[in-house]
C-alpha cells in the first residue's frame, strides 16, 4: 500500500514528463489491499454499511478522499492546471451570468415600460382615460346627472314635468283630464238616478213603484181618493225641485256641494287644494333632487381631485412612505431568499436581554450554507442624533440581545454623521451607509451582507485549506473598504467640482466595477466554501 501511495505522489507532483507517463503505464488496473482497522472512528463509520460491496465501496471512496486530501496538504496538486481550469470556469460562469442578467433586465425593463411608463404605459393611459376631466368616468356621470339633457333630468321631466302625462291628466283645462271626466261621471250618474226615481214615481209608468202602490191600494182598500192624493202630493213635493227643502232639492244641493268640493280640491287656484299640495311636494322633490345632484357632483369632483393628488404623490416617490427600518428589512429579506437564508424582522419583539428590543432584523444562515444557523443582526437608523460611537455601542448591544456573531449598522444617507465612509468594518461589526432612493448604494449593503456571511463561514470552518480562501476574502473586504472610500470621496468631488466631471465619472465607473468584481469574488468563495462544507459533511 505504501508503494502505491508513493507512485501516486510521484505522478501528482509532475516531476519529469516522461517519468510520469512511464509511471502511468506501469500502474496496475486493480490492486488488492488487506487492511486491519483499529481506529474507533473508522470502525464506527464502516459498520454503518452492510458487509460486502456497500462497505467496500464506502471504504474505497474514503481512501480516495484521504489520498486526495494528502495530496492537497502536501502541495502536490498541479496548481497551474487547477488555476487554468478555475479561470476558465469562472470566465464561462461570468459570461453566462452576464448574458442571463442582460436578457432578464431587457425583458423586465420592456414589460415594466410597456405597462408603467408615465408617458405611454398601458396602466398610466388607462388610468388617465378613466379619471381625466373628460374621461370615461366623468362622461358616464355627466351623462346621467349633469345638465338639463341628463338621463335623470329627462326622466323627471318625462314623468312629472309640465308636458308629462300626469300633469295633462291633472290639468282642469284639458277636455280629457281627470277633473272633466270626474264631473261628467257625476253628472251622468245623477241624471241616471234622477230619471230612475222619476220613472218609479210616474203614473205613466205602469211598472213604477207609485203605479203598483195605487194598484194594490185600489185592489185592497178601494178608492182611497183624497187621502191617497194627499199622500201622493206630499211624496211629489219631496221629489220636486221647486221646493227648497224637498228631499230631491237637498240631494241636488249635496251633489252640487260635493261637485264644488271636488273641483276645488283639483284646482291649482286654491292653495289648500290637494292638487296644489301635490304640486308643491313635486316641486320640493325636484329641488331636493337637484341639491343632492349638485352635492353628489361636488363629492365626485373632490374624490377625483384626491385620486389625482394620490397619483401625483405616488409618482414622486418610489417607496410610498415606507419607514427606513422597514425598507432595510424588506431589502434584507429579498437578498436572503436569493442566498437560501432566512431574514426575520425583530424590531417589535424583545430579545435575550429583558425588555430590550434592539436589533431590527436577524439573518439566520440556511441549512445549505457552510455555517447553518449562524446569525447576523442588522440595526437600521434614520436619526440625526446618532454618531459613529453611538452606532457601535448599539450594534454591540444588538448582537448580545439577538445572540448574533456579526452585526450590520445601516445609516440612512439623509441622516448619517459627517465624513462617514459608506462601508467600514469595526471588529465584528460593519457600518454601512445606504440611500433608499438610490439603487447605486445597494452594492454597499449587499457587500456588508456577503462579508458577514463569509466571516461566519470562517468561524465555522478552520481547516488549513480554508485559510487560503479566507485570506482572499479578507483581501476582498479590504478592497471593498478602499473602493467604497474612493467612491464616496469621488461623489463628494462630483458635487462640488463641475469642470472635472468627466474624470470623476470615469473614476466612479472604475471603482464601481472594481467593487462589483470584489463582490463577485466574495460570492464565488462563499460558494466554494459551501461545496467544500457539503463534501466534508
Amino acid at each position: 500500500m505504501s508503494a502505491t501511495i508513493e507512485r501516486l505522489d510521484l505522478a501528482a507532483t509532475g516531476q519529469g514528463g516522461s517519468e510520469s507517463a512511464e509511471l502511468d503505464q506501469e500502474l496496475p488496473i486493480q490492486l488488492l489491499l488487506e487492511l486491519v482497522v483499529d481506529d474507533r472512528e473508522l470502525i464506527r463509520a464502516l459498520v454503518e454499511y452492510p458487509e460486502g460491496d456497500a462497505r467496500n465501496e464506502f471504504a474505497t471512496e474514503a481512501l480516495k478522499i484521504g489520498v486526495l486530501a494528502l495530496r492537497h496538504v502536501g502541495g502536490q496538486v498541479n496548481s497551474d492546471s487547477i488555476r487554468r481550469e478555475n479561470e476558465r470556469l469562472v470566465a464561462n460562469l461570468h459570461k453566462t451570468f452576464e448574458q442571463h442578467e442582460s436578457a432578464v433586465e431587457r425583458q423586465v425593463e420592456g414589460k415594466l415600460k410597456e405597462y408603467f411608463n408615465p408617458q405611454d404605459g398601458r396602466f398610466t393611459d388607462r388610468v388617465q382615460r378613466l379619471v381625466a376631466q373628460d374621461g370615461e368616468l366623468a362622461q358616464l356621470l355627466k351623462g346621467f346627472i349633469d345638465g338639463e339633457n341628463s338621463l335623470f333630468a329627462r326622466t323627471l321631466v318625462t314623468h312629472v314635468g309640465r308636458d308629462s302625462a300626469l300633469m295633462r291628466v291633472l290639468d282642469p283645462r284639458q277636455s280629457d283630464g281627470l277633473l272633466t271626466k270626474l264631473r261628467a261621471s257625476v253628472d251622468e250618474e245623477l241624471a241616471r238616478q234622477r230619471d230612475h226615481l222619476l220613472k218609479e214615481f210616474s203614473l205613466d209608468n205602469k211598472e213604477g213603484a207609485l203605479a203598483r202602490l195605487l194598484g194594490e191600494l185600489s185592489a185592497n182598500h178601494g178608492d182611497v181618493g183624497k187621502a191617497l192624493q194627499t199622500k201622493i202630493d206630499a211624496v211629489i213635493k219631496e221629489f220636486s225641485l221647486n221646493e227648497e227643502n224637498s228631499a230631491l232639492s237637498r240631494l241636488v244641493q249635496n251633489v252640487s256641494h260635493a261637485q264644488r268640493t271636488i273641483t276645488s280640491e283639483f284646482s291649482l287656484d286654491n292653495e289648500a287644494s290637494c292638487l296644489s299640495k301635490l304640486k308643491r311636494e313635486l316641486v320640493e322633490l325636484l329641488a331636493s333632487s337637484e341639491r343632492k345632484n349638485q352635492q353628489f357632483q361636488e363629492e365626485v369632483k373632490i374624490s377625483l381631485a384626491k385620486m389625482a393628488t394620490q397619483r401625483e404623490e405616488a409618482e414622486r416617490t418610489t417607496r410610498h412612505g415606507v419607514a427606513f427600518e422597514d425598507a432595510v428589512c424588506e431589502f434584507l429579506m429579498r437578498q436572503s431568499q436569493y442566498a437560501g437564508d432566512v431574514a426575520t424582522p425583530t424590531g417589535h419583539t424583545t430579545g435575550l436581554i429583558k425588555n430590550c428590543k434592539v436589533g431590527d432584523c436577524v439573518i439566520e444562515l440556511g441549512p445549505d450554507s457552510a455555517a447553518p444557523g449562524a446569525r447576523i443582526v442588522v440595526e437600521a437608523k434614520e436619526d440625526t442624533g446618532y454618531s459613529l460611537a453611538h452606532a457601535r455601542e448599539e450594534i454591540e448591544q444588538a448582537r448580545k440581545n439577538r445572540g448574533a456573531d456579526w452585526g450590520l449598522f445601516v445609516f440612512s444617507k439623509k441622516t448619517m454623521p459627517a465624513g462617514l465612509e459608506p462601508f467600514a468594518r469595526y471588529g465584528n461589526d460593519f457600518v454601512i451607509v445606504w440611500d433608499v432612493e438610490d439603487a447605486a448604494s445597494d452594492v454597499f449593503l449587499k457587500a456588508g451582507i456577503l462579508a458577514a456571511r463569509a466571516l461566519c463561514f470562517r468561524i465555522e470552518r478552520r481547516s488549513a485549506a480554508q485559510q487560503v480562501d479566507f485570506e482572499v476574502i479578507d483581501k476582498a473586504i479590504l478592497e471593498i473598504e478602499k473602493r467604497a472610500g474612493n467612491l464616496d470621496e469621488v461623489r463628494k468631488s462630483a458635487e462640488t467640482i463641475q469642470s472635472s466631471s468627466a474624470k470623476i465619472l470615469d473614476r466612479v465607473r472604475k471603482d464601481r466595477e472594481a467593487l462589483e468584481k470584489q463582490v463577485e469574488v466574495l460570492r464565488e468563495k462563499v460558494n466554494d466554501l459551501r461545496q467544500l462544507s457539503t463534501l466534508t459533511e
